[in-house]
């Protein structure tokens, strides 16, 4: 789930981009391609389960498998 908290982002699915505005937010089914833009500067609170992979279902130098906690 991508909850847009301030600017606008869009999210680029394979059959249509989706415009979200602040207080705005979007549920991404499993296995979903799917690529956010961020419009500008924004600010986006992410939730995921634990075990969500950063790079998808691809692991390469960006894949991060250690998540620091807040």
């Amino acid at each position: 789930m991508f909850l847009v908290i301030e600017g606008k982002l869009l999210m680029v699915l394979d059959n249509k981009t989706l415009e979200l505005d602040p207080g705005e937010f979007v549920i991404i089914p499993r296995k979903t391609n799917h690529k956010p833009i961020a419009v500008g500067e924004v600010k986006v609170l992410l939730f995921e389960p634990k075990t969500t992979l950063n790079t998808g279902n691809i692991e390469n130098e960006f894949t991060v498998k250690e998540l620091n906690e807040i």
